[in-house]
């Protein structure tokens, strides 16, 4: 069924406003592609993929290719027991485990200023005893705006500055979305999320399925996100004209500096029909939701020296007892930030410095 030309022109429009600061168009907690060798030299791989950033988003050596724009943090997650018939990870029995993560704004353009709809993540690490290690990225948004890897890449050329104009062209993203009925849909979604007024008070999606897997072999569908603590309030306007084009981070800073902030990691548990292969459609809100622990943030650095600097996000990285779903965008996700990991770590040498310090800050206020 094709989607109402005024839709499409909403969603048209809204994606052409926000690819320059990959607000939507960056959403994703990465850039999807496959393994260069599965494929046909006709088909996806990383490095067409990554081309398509660099077209979208510029060359900038050393950064990552998405949400280039971050800032390091560590802190812990304490399990409290309540997943353990779910899955039978350690990191969900009661205790504490240490916490390497990252907060960024998606988007290939490390110095770009910070605004409301520019989309927020947060990265974690999360390493428990015995030497099991989770690794997940998560995003601020409700639902994904593409369900495979061409629905992604297409979008990305879609959305390539034109030249003369500096801003894509609103005919070839319009075209996009006649042939994409299922990122309209996703679309008015994210368009409808309240925004908060920075990263502290936002909820992080994992928006991609997995399984838990209990110590019996049971396997159950599964969507997590974390869920602030801190009070939320919504963006006000002083706050995206303010001359400071690292507002968010400076903020998120200065609020970790005074004390920790935490998140509650609510895990959502899938029935049958919920689509696991499809980021772009939400569960039902009545599904039910566990709290399986806390997130506690209390150190920040910059990414020029911080612990997160050379990690690779790679949602793949999974303890026994969580394990990936059907979705296609999990493997495509992976083997594109392994590309990315080793493209920047060549490129060290030519990195300028990152556009987010802690200086300022620890100086005395926010600049």
């Amino acid at each position: 069924m094709n989607e109402p030309p005024d839709l499409i022109d909403k969603a048209a429009r809204a994606l052409a406003r926000f690819a320059l600061i990959g607000a939507v168009l960056l959403a994703a907690a990465g850039a999807f592609a496959y393994v260069g060798g599965w494929l046909s030299p006709s088909r996806l791989t990383q490095d067409r993929m990554i081309a398509a950033f660099r077209s979208a988003g510029g060359e900038h050596p050393g950064f990552r290719r998405n949400h280039a724009k971050g800032l390091c943090v560590t802190g812990w997650f304490e399990g409290n027991g309540n997943a353990v018939g779910l899955s039978k990870a350690a990191v969900f029995a009661t205790g504490r485990s240490p916490v390497v993560g990252r907060f960024a704004l998606a988007g290939g353009m490390p110095s770009q200023r910070d605004a409301p709809a520019t989309v927020r993540s947060m990265a974690l690490r999360i390493l428990p005893p015995g030497g099991e290690e989770w690794r997940t990225g998560m995003n601020n948004i409700p639902v994904f705006a593409v369900n495979t890897a061409q629905g992604f890449y297409e979008l990305l050329v879609a959305s390539t500055p034109d030249p003369a104009s500096g801003k894509p062209n609103p005919a070839a993203m319009k075209e996009f979305l006649a042939r994409h009925p299922e990122t309209v849909r996703a679309m008015a979604l994210i368009r409808a999320r309240p925004i908060s007024s920075g990263f502290a008070d936002s909820t992080y999606n994992s928006l991609d399925a997995f399984r838990f897997v209990n110590a019996a072999g049971v396997s159950v569908p599964v969507r997590w996100a974390a869920v602030p603590l801190q009070q939320f309030a919504p963006e006000t306007e002083a706050q995206h004209t303010d001359p400071d084009k690292n507002y968010l981070f400076d903020d998120l800073i200065a609020r970790i500096q005074r004390q920790p902030l935490q998140w509650r990691l609510v895990v959502t548990i899938g029935q049958p029909g919920d689509p696991t292969d499809d980021a772009t459609l939400p569960w039902p809100d009545e599904r039910r939701h566990i709290d399986a622990g806390s997130v506690s943030i209390d150190r920040v650095s910059s990414e020029d020296q911080g612990a997160c600097t050379d990690v690779n996000y790679d949602p793949l990285v999974l303890p026994p007892g969580i394990e990936p779903s059907d979705d296609p965008l999990l493997s495509a996700r992976s083997a594109v930030y392994a590309r990315s990991f080793t493209l920047r770590a060549g490129e060290k040498q030519s990195k300028p410095p990152s556009a987010v310090t802690t200086s300022e800050v620890q100086a005395g206020g926010t600049r």
